[in-house]
């Protein structure tokens, strides 16, 4: 039998927006090979994204919501402590495209959901079974043997996972919805990023605005960073997180293979190393997958009539 058409859509909007930011490093190597540096990258994503959120804001009928937020000394402040954090994601983020190091890219964001559930037990006594601490186990090795093959702690890994980790701690916190809460940290980026903007096009070292090309680059970055975020909340709200957990190693999955397209560096430890990492992936969708059918089954077996 078919899912039902809002299950269907969730799905399709989960592994849309995965596939979309499995994809993001060839914008921003787009950006690159015509001279934009990752500072200038990051602060078109701000300029950009501000007015994209503003528009899916309007559509969600949130502004009410937005207005009640900025009022709130203490939702405020939580919220620039998260566009903080999203900031430095983002910009290193786009550094390690730019810079060949996309596969050290990719690993951060295989092992986030597993740092997630450290995380989850230490702030809010999550339990974890002996398939998550396996999970967590081949992840440890992984960043250890990747360690090695690079002969340095793998830092981009770690902070991209540990930043993004944290902005989604505080995101759970925060009684915003998520279309307004992006909108919001747009609006604290984007004087950042039209300072610095403006200060580029002044001393003619801009990119956006020389050719039609380079405005083209960076006004993708607007809808390419708001729509898989928006794709993301409607499809989180309609499914189970389990599944949106199995779904999500699409998005390093394909920034690990456009890495090798792209003739970064990659060694047998490295290889050994990301299958660690894959190993601990599998152990942990496949143990979130049963754990969701057994509860399924639960409460089947609950509904039943007696």
């Amino acid at each position: 039998m078919a899912p039902p058409a809002p299950t269907r859509a969730a799905f399709l909007s989960a592994v849309g927006c995965y596939i979309m930011w499995g994809f993001m490093p060839l914008l921003f190597m787009g950006q690159a090979a015509i001279g934009f540096d990752a500072l200038e990258i990051l602060s078109h994503r701000a300029l950009w994204s501000v007015l994209f959120a503003a528009g899916l804001v309007l559509l969600a009928g949130q502004w009410s919501q937005v207005r009640t937020a900025l009022t709130q000394p203490k939702t405020v402040a939580w919220l620039a402590l998260a566009t903080g954090l999203i900031a430095i994601n983002w910009g290193l983020y786009v550094w390690a495209t730019t810079h060949h190091a996309t596969l050290e890219a990719s690993l951060g964001y295989y092992i986030n959901p597993l740092l997630n559930m450290v995380v989850g037990l230490w702030l809010f006594r999550e339990r974890i079974d002996r398939w998550g601490w396996v999970a967590i186990g081949l992840a440890a090795v992984g960043v250890l043997l990747q360690a090695l093959a690079l002969g340095r702690p793998p830092w981009i890994s770690l902070i991209l996972a540990v930043s993004f980790g944290a902005y989604g701690v505080i995101k759970k916190r925060i009684p915003v919805e998520a279309q307004s809460g992006l909108f919001i940290e747009c609006l604290i980026l984007v004087p950042f990023g039209v300072a610095y903007v403006a200060w580029l096009q002044a001393s003619g070292a801009g990119h956006a605005f020389a050719t039609p090309e380079g405005f083209g680059w960076a006004l993708l970055n607007g809808p390419a960073t708001v729509l898989p975020l928006a794709m993301f909340a409607f499809a989180a709200r309609r499914m189970p997180l389990s599944t949106m957990g199995f779904i999500q190693f699409l998005a390093p999955t394909l920034q690990f293979c456009i890495g090798l397209a792209t003739g970064e560096h990659f060694t047998i430890l490295r290889g050994v190393s990301f299958g660690f990492i894959w190993l601990g992936a599998g152990v942990f969708a496949t143990a979130a997958l049963l754990r969701a059918r057994a509860a399924r089954r639960a409460m089947a077996a609950t509904a039943a009539p007696v």
